[in-house]
């Protein structure tokens, strides 16, 4: 029999154990606001859980330009984060600086390279190491109408071609609505663009002219037929479409006011948050033409280089935890994304939700699944700025030829 002596002594060891691996974990972000501050808080309820301290480093603003500018100088001092929400191809500029930690161990735990698309585990890697964590997945190619000003205006349902679009939007027009509520800023303008190429050229130009910068594809017949359409869209667009924010051109679908938008499923929320329920009061549904594509923008988090092995131990298990079932659920549905992981049960989210999902599932199997441009996940930032800029200068002066429009685009490109 163990004298009381000796099981104290025990249980003094496991504690202590225990104690000994866990760690504090320091994770920066920008989610300060609504359902993104609720998922930041689900996070560390679940790092907690573990027996980790959860250090929240949230810099609100500027879309996380200004997160950025303190990361940089926290890395410099050499007393960087544990994480870091960074995406796209900036994960590999930040690893080519030799900052970030190697998270192979546990993606290889967990099955990383079986529960997500190859195209996106890509983007999480640097020279085929995992360097970052995804988070969730926003669809960027949707088209959002009103049901009922379709209804008014003699529309049945989403088009699913640019010609049905076009005379979809002349019936809204003669209707006495606006057939597209558009926000006059460039990111906006890009946004529009990649969904009106995607449709037109379909995914295998899109890669070759928006993820490879393929000089033939940039300039090809395919590049001025997409700038046609992008124009004729601007021609559905109201007058005080310059400056608008997205949520406000949203509002305008949601008040009946305007017939379509083209934009991410953020908008999603927009809509919830106004009682509309997807199917009955507004339609989903992919850009004319890009059914079978998906354009993706990834949320993720880069993990730093750490000396410390309980700290280390903390990061690890921060990296599972956002994986995991239980954190992709809970903040996709706060979201308004979907969840990255390729087995999930979608039975909590919605119809519009569902069908990304669906898409998302099919389109990496297909092919079909591709990066946004427009939302920092295809090419370096420099190049994706300027080509923004070479978009909004062809959409805001009429006067502009497409030939020129597609040497803009092709020069941009170019930029180092």
């Amino acid at each position: 029999m163990i004298k009381l002596t000796q099981l104290a002594t025990a249980v003094a060891m496991v504690v202590a154990a225990n104690a000994a691996m866990a760690g504090e974990v320091e994770v920066l972000h920008w989610w300060t606001a609504g359902g993104e501050a609720k998922s930041a808080a689900e996070l560390k309820k679940i790092m907690q859980s573990k027996g980790h301290t959860w250090k929240d480093f949230a810099v609100a603003g500027g879309g996380g330009d200004n997160a950025m500018t303190v990361l940089k100088s926290r890395v410099v001092a050499g007393n960087p984060p544990a994480a870091a929400q960074i995406k796209g191809p900036a994960i590999q500029e930040w690893a080519s600086e030799g900052v970030l930690a190697n998270l192979d161990s546990v993606a290889k735990a967990e099955k990383w390279d079986s529960l997500l698309p190859k195209v996106v585990a890509d983007v999480m890697k640097y020279k085929g190491n995992y360097v970052a964590a995804p988070v969730n997945v926003h669809r960027v190619n949707w088209m959002w109408a009103n049901a009922a000003v379709l209804k008014k205006a003699g529309v049945a349902g989403a088009p699913k071609t640019w010609d049905e679009f076009f005379a979809a939007a002349e019936k809204v027009k003669k209707a006495g609505l606006i057939p597209v509520a558009h926000g006059g800023q460039n990111w906006q303008d890009f946004t529009t663009f990649e969904s009106v190429a995607l449709g037109v050229g379909g995914a295998g130009f899109y890669n070759d002219a928006f993820v490879k910068l393929d000089k033939k594809a940039l300039t090809s017949a395919t590049m001025s037929k997409a700038l046609e359409t992008f124009r004729k869209v601007k021609s559905y667009t109201d007058a005080a479409a310059p400056g608008r924010d997205w949520n406000l051109a949203t509002a305008m679908v949601i008040q009946e006011k305007a017939a379509f938008q083209f934009m991410g499923d953020w908008a999603k929320g927009e809509f919830t948050a106004a009682n509309k329920v997807p199917g009955k009061d507004y339609i989903c549904a992919a850009a004319p033409g890009t059914a079978n594509a998906f354009t993706f923008n990834v949320d993720s988090f880069a993990m730093f280089k750490l000396k410390d092995a309980a700290a280390q131990k903390a990061q690890a298990d921060l990296a599972a935890a956002i994986m995991g079932t239980e954190f992709q659920e809970v903040f996709n549905l706060n979201k308004g994304s979907i969840p990255v992981r390729l087995n999930m049960d979608m039975a909590k989210f919605d119809d519009c939700a569902k069908l990304s999902s669906k898409d998302f599932v099919a389109t990496s199997k297909a092919g079909g699944l591709v990066p946004s441009i427009a939302h920092e996940m295809a090419v370096p930032p420099a190049v994706s700025g300027a080509m923004k800029d070479a978009v909004s200068q062809f959409w805001n002066n009429d006067k502009m030829s497409v030939a020129d429009g597609v040497k803009s685009i092709a020069k941009a490109a170019a930029t180092k």
